[in-house]
């Protein structure tokens, strides 16, 4: 259940980091989450569980930043895709950029994750870790469940719309 927790915690994390960028660079789109009703980015959860597979088979940081990078990227990918040709929808888009592949990766924000891996795996995970250890094992399957829910929900939806916005049912 450990990296159920890790999942949603970094996709939470990943969630408020985008809302964060999104503001700093006043980016019109602010509302940044990738679910229906829980405010989550699931690509930065999946990086950043790949990233954390990965660094104890590469023991220096310098392996890890770039094992890292790499999986982070790698992650972005295939979420690009996935949201692209199955649900048809795209959540970013980095045509502008030099070196984009396709829009959904570039060089400047693989440098990013390069840079955050190397935080995750030496000064985030440990406080995660502590926190994911003290939530009761009774919480997971309800967790499970709710993720799994709106996960669906949430692809049903942006498939039916071909959009994003129809996430924002809050919105007026």
């Amino acid at each position: 259940m450990r990296w159920l927790w890790y999942f949603i915690i970094y996709s939470f994390a990943g969630f408020l980091l985008e809302v964060a960028f999104a503001r700093a660079i006043r980016h019109p789109k602010r509302d940044r989450k990738c679910f229906l009703i829980l405010p989550l980015c699931p690509v930065y959860g999946i990086g950043a569980c790949l990233i954390l597979l990965l660094a104890p088979l590469v023991k220096s940081p310098l392996w890890v930043a770039l094992a890292g990078g790499l999986a982070a990227t790698g992650a972005e990918l295939f979420m690009g895709l996935f949201y692209r040709f199955v649900l048809g929808v795209e959540f970013w888009n980095y045509s502008g950029i030099p070196g984009s592949l396709g829009g959904l990766v570039c060089p400047a924000f693989s440098a990013c994750w390069t840079v955050l891996a190397l935080a995750l795996v030496y000064a985030v995970h440990p406080s995660v870790a502590a926190l994911g250890a003290h939530i009761p094992g009774w919480l997971g399957p309800p967790a499970f469940i709710l993720l799994g829910a709106d996960a669906l929900v949430s692809c049903a939806a942006l498939r039916q719309s071909g959009t994003t916005e129809v996430l924002k049912w809050y919105a007026p």
